[in-house]
C-alpha cells in the first residue's frame, strides 16, 4: 500500500512557526516516527508552498497511490482549484488540520477541500496524520 502526505504551504515550517499552535517537533522528525510506525505500508511526504504544484502532486499520484492525506493549510480555505483537483482522482484523500480550524478566525472555518474528501481531522496536532493513515489503511 503507497500513502503520502502532501503538505501546503507554511507547514515546512511546522517546530519553528507558532510553536504554540504547531508545537515544537519538525514535521520531518515526525515523518521518520511515522515511518517507523506503519512500516508495513510505503509512507511518501511532499510538501510544496505554491498552489499549482500541489495540483501537480495530487494529478501525479492520485491515480497509483492508495490513499492521500491532504493538509493544504491555508490553501484549503481559498482554493477551489485543489478541491476539483481531488474531485477528479480516484485515490481516497483526508483532509488533516493541525489546529482546530473552527476555533480560529472565522475565515478559516470554511473548507473548499472538505466536501471532496472522504474525510476530515481537525485540532487533534500531528495525531491527525495517525488517524488520516490508519483510516486509509481500513
Amino acid at each position: 500500500m503507497k500513502v503520502i502526505i502532501i503538505n501546503g504551504p507554511n507547514l515546512n515550517l511546522i517546530g519553528k512557526r507558532e510553536p504554540e499552535i504547531y508545537g515544537r517537533l519538525s514535521f520531518e522528525d515526525y515523518f521518520a516516527r511515522l515511518q517507523q510506525e506503519f512500516s508495513t505500508i510505503t509512507l511518501h511526504y511532499y510538501q510544496s508552498n505554491h498552489e499549482g504544484e500541489i495540483i501537480d502532486k495530487l494529478h501525479e499520484v492520485g491515480f497509483s497511490y492508495e490513499g492521500i492525506v491532504l493538509n493544504a493549510g491555508a490553501l484549503s480555505h481559498t482554493s477551489i482549484a485543489i478541491a476539483d483537483a481531488i474531485g477528479a482522482i480516484p485515490t481516497p484523500v483526508v483532509e488533516v488540520h493541525i489546529s482546530n480550524i473552527h476555533a480560529r478566525e472565522p475565515f478559516r472555518h470554511h473548507s473548499h477541500l472538505s466536501a471532496k474528501c472522504v474525510g476530515s481531522i481537525v485540532g487533534l496536532g500531528l495525531k491527525g496524520y495517525e488517524l488520516a493513515i490508519d483510516f486509509l489503511m481500513d
